[in-house]
């Protein structure tokens, strides 16, 4: 009967585990995509400015 409850117990923490990381990746990939849908290149902002864009003419 102890080994029986030691492995419910076993089990129910491995579930938890799972549950946090499933639940930290989403957090992540939630990350990434509210970063990438404002178009500003995540939270650094712009990488280049209007004026870099074009080259000089020779």
């Amino acid at each position: 009967m102890f080994e029986y409850e030691m492995h419910k117990v076993h089990e129910a923490e491995l579930l938890r585990r799972a549950d946090q990381e499933r639940l930290a990746g989403r957090a992540r990939r939630g990350g990434r995509r509210f970063g990438r849908r404002d178009g500003d290149n995540g939270p650094e902002g712009r990488v280049s400015s209007p004026r870099n864009r074009f080259v000089r003419a020779a």
